[in-house]
């Protein structure tokens, strides 16, 4: 039997965790189309620095798909700090993560930011692909449903304004291994994470759009658990997919949540304008699926990533049974 093919597309710290769970599935192939449109912290300085594509979200997904704990993928996401706030420049070392710079170190030695993935890949035994959406330098834009136009990943969130639209000011053209990951995949997996700065960001490229139009692939969203202040505020779970579809993504299955949170972890986030995010509608165009996906470990909402790995088996169940169905 051939090894099931699952796509996750996104960035941030929920790709992460999806991946830090599905690994350990027996029979899969994992692709991670990871966004390079990050432009804060060390990230961001280092790409403007040597004009290359964010790394900041391949660094994290590199150690989630790591086969074990090494020192070298515990180092890679050490941040240098100092005690000196005199010391701190635009170009110094202090507040860059490691394995940043060792990205940025194997793409100006290899010529490639692409082939410096594929290297650390090697030397991390990941167990999966890697691929950056695109191997150019983007910047991402939003228009608010206010009319503002705002400037970069990292400033949109600030804006505290509903979030419209995003999109390039550029042509993007998306990395063609990503492409024919989508094309192949038996699941595709948007998520978890920001909707509109680390989900659609790979989303809106039009090549990955169309590739995604015409994918047989299942395509499935893990949607968040809390809203994000300033991104999806009163954001509920309809919400979430709307923004999806509005900019060309096809959904046909939601995993949401069943899990109780505590009232007093709820007025923790309320504190900091987030809420929890529920299902408000009583008919969809998708399915839902609902399921126990939280871990509330120091007083936080987190995906936890072995009952995401439950959840996917049980969803590549799913495929498999549908494609029996179909060869009868």
């Amino acid at each position: 039997m051939k090894n099931k093919k699952v796509v996750v597309i996104g960035g941030g710290h929920g790709q992460s965790t999806i991946l830090r769970g599905i690994k350990h599935i027996e029979d899969i192939d994992i692709t991670a189309i990871v966004t390079v449109a990050d432009d804060g912290g060390s990230t961001g300085r280092l790409r403007q620095f040597f004009n290359m594509p964010a790394m900041g979200d391949i660094r994290g997904v590199l150690i989630a798909l790591a086969e074990s704990e090494t020192l070298l993928s515990t180092l890679m996401d050490y941040r240098f700090v100092s005690n000196d706030d005199n010391v701190v420049g635009q170009q110094d070392i202090i507040g860059h993560n490691l394995g940043n710079l060792i990205l940025v170190a194997l793409t100006q030695s290899s010529g490639s930011f692409v082939e410096s993935i594929e290297i650390l890949s090697k030397v991390l035994n990941v167990r999966g692909n890697i691929i950056p959406s695109t191997s150019q330098v983007i910047t991402l834009f939003a228009i608010m449903e206010d009319g503002t136009i705002v400037r970069g990943e990292d400033n949109i969130p600030r804006i505290h304004n509903r979030i419209k639209r995003v999109f390039y000011q550029d042509e993007v053209r998306a990395s063609e291994k990503a492409i024919d990951a989508i094309k192949e995949a038996d699941l595709i997996i948007y998520g978890i994470g920001s909707v509109y700065t680390s989900i659609l960001p790979n989303i809106i490229i039009p090549e990955i759009k169309d590739a995604l139009q015409k994918a047989k692939g299942e395509k499935i969203y893990i949607c968040n658990a809390m809203t994000q202040p300033g991104e999806t505020t009163n954001y509920e779970v309809e919400d979430h997919v709307d923004a999806l579809i509005d900019h060309g993504a096809y959904v046909d299955k939601v995993v949401v949540n069943n899990d109780v949170i505590p009232d007093y972890i709820i007025q923790r986030y309320k504190d900091e304008d987030s809420t929890p995010v529920k299902i408000v509608r009583e008919r969809h165009s998708y399915e839902i699926v609902e399921a126990s996906l939280l871990d509330f470990s120091n007083n936080l909402v987190r995906h936890d990533s072995m009952k995401i790995k439950s959840v996917v088996e049980s969803l590549l169940k799913d495929v498999e049974n549908t494609c029996h169905s179909q060869q009868k």
